[in-house]
């Protein structure tokens, strides 16, 4: 069988040539913007839920001065402070591609969080899920980091966000999950596969956000809001009150606090 060329000729030792820092200088050029640093929390939300939300509630600012081709970053207040949020960062690859960019304009710690599918329930949908380590079955990660099965948070990050939601009135659960770049190729076979090793939840970012995060060594955490069996039954994908965003940016408030807090 031949090998993956995804494989193929792959160190993720090496430095790379084109660099984040060189796109963002040359999009400031170009768009005359001032250097100006992102807030130190940002979050992805690759549902968009929560970016709608708080822009129709008139909460959300545009920054003006991000850098980025790809994206629109706005600005709120959660948890005491001002926050970043990217929304529709929606697959391995532009979650990454986003991420490169936040870190190189002065991000601290980033946070995702996207809508999931249920493999082992822990629940009936809608709940959260504090992702521990995420299957690479997307591309991105190898680009990153040495082939393997899994993609592991930081164990201490991971700790301290389960801490910060305990004893809220919100279902939430620490495990694995399994990261695809092709949703609507979940077959049978490897639904199984992945239910047989336990993981709570399907998603399509988390096992590359990860890599990244221990490739640059920063802060990365990603949660799985659990909304949905994958179409199995009528009247799926729903996220609960105000799509889901009041729960989320409980579960958000109470994180970002937590890891932010000064040790």
């Amino acid at each position: 069988m031949p090998r993956a060329p995804i494989l193929d000729k792959k160190n993720p030792a090496d430095p790379s040539v084109f660099l984040p820092s060189a796109m963002i200088r040359e999009a400031r050029r170009q768009k005359g913007l001032a250097e100006v640093p992102v807030p130190p929390v940002c979050i992805l939300d690759p549902d968009g839920d929560l970016v709608r939300r708080l822009r129709a509630a008139d909460e959300a600012t545009r920054f003006e001065a991000w850098p980025c081709y790809h994206s629109e970053l706005f600005t709120f207040g959660l948890a005491g402070q001002i926050v970043g949020i990217v929304g529709c960062a929606v697959g391995a690859s532009y979650a990454v591609l986003i991420a490169e960019q936040l870190f190189a304009c002065g991000c601290r710690h980033l946070v995702s969080l996207t809508s999931a599918g249920q493999i082992v329930p822990a629940g009936p949908p809608p709940y959260f899920v504090i992702i521990d380590r995420a299957l690479r079955d997307e591309g991105t990660s190898y680009h990153y980091a040495e082939p393997a099965e899994f993609a592991e948070a930081d164990a201490g990050l991971v700790a301290t966000a389960a801490r910060a939601v305990e004893g809220l009135p919100i279902t939430c659960r620490v495990g694995a999950s399994w990261t695809t770049d092709a949703p609507f190729r979940e077959t049978v076979e490897a639904i199984e596969n992945a239910r047989e090793q336990g993981f709570l939840a399907v998603e399509m970012e988390a096992a590359a956000l990860y890599a990244f995060a221990r490739f640059h060594d920063v802060p990365v955490l990603c949660l799985a809001h659990v909304t949905n069996t994958m179409g199995q039954v009528d009247g799926d994908f729903e996220k609960g009150a105000a799509d889901g965003t009041d729960d989320a940016l409980k579960v958000l408030e109470h994180i970002v606090a937590g890891v932010t807090r000064p040790t």
